[in-house]
């Protein structure tokens, strides 16, 4: 599986050994504790659920309270589920960190995009602008919607303004420069979706994808 939750602390740049500068995003990955192990005989499905990020006992439901203290662990703030590799094993209360992981490695990074609001088909979608001058009035407005006469209505998943951003996004091999274990911390190669302090998931690049 390889795979972790991690929080993004920022983005700032490191020296290679030749002396290029290589901007990093820094990721504050792990620990993260097993919680369940889930089959498909019990659940219907293979997965491993695991638990991140540390929260007050008292914002956690007495459901919730059972579900980790039958795991052994402490209370956590996130929850999610990995598909283990063919071979790998697990066992509840098992603790994960970033020491699993190798530099020089690629991983897939998923997390939720900044938020934008309200934006026009422009910024949103990359149109093209009207015209600017001779009295034009469609600087940056949408341009016809319907085909014509027939069948004269807007056909569905037409590029238009809405609402921006705040989307599940996933960045494909991402480089992982340095392991800095005693501090839980990924450092990896360019930008990865979010902002300071949002939820990542972090895992090796999938088979076929691997540089």
């Amino acid at each position: 599986m390889k795979a972790l939750l991690g929080k993004k602390i920022g983005m700032t740049q490191i020296f290679a050994e030749d002396g290029i500068v290589i901007p990093v995003t820094v990721i504050e990955a792990g620990p993260q504790v097993v919680t369940q192990i889930k089959t498909a005989e019990t659940d219907g499905y293979d997965a491993v659920q695991v638990g991140f990020g540390e929260t007050k006992p008292q914002r956690v439901n007495q459901p919730m309270t059972g579900h980790y203290k039958k795991a052994g662990a402490e209370v956590k703030k996130h929850l999610a589920e990995f598909q283990a590799d063919e071979g790998d094993t697990y066992e509840v209360g098992q603790i994960m960190t970033v020491a699993d992981f190798e530099e020089g490695k690629y991983l897939d990074v998923t997390g939720t995009s900044k938020g934008k609001g309200t934006q026009g088909n422009i910024k949103r979608h990359g149109h093209h602008r009207g015209p600017t001058g001779h009295g034009s009035k469609h600087k940056r407005l949408a341009g016809a919607l319907a085909a014509a006469s027939y069948p004269g209505r807007v056909f569905k998943g037409n590029q238009g303004p809405g609402r921006m951003g705040r989307e599940t996004v996933t960045v494909q091999n991402v480089q992982l420069v340095k392991v800095i274990a005693d501090r839980n911390l990924l450092l990896v190669k360019g930008a990865v979706p979010g902002g300071k302090g949002g939820l990542l998931r972090v895992q090796y690049a999938a088979k076929g994808q691997e540089r």
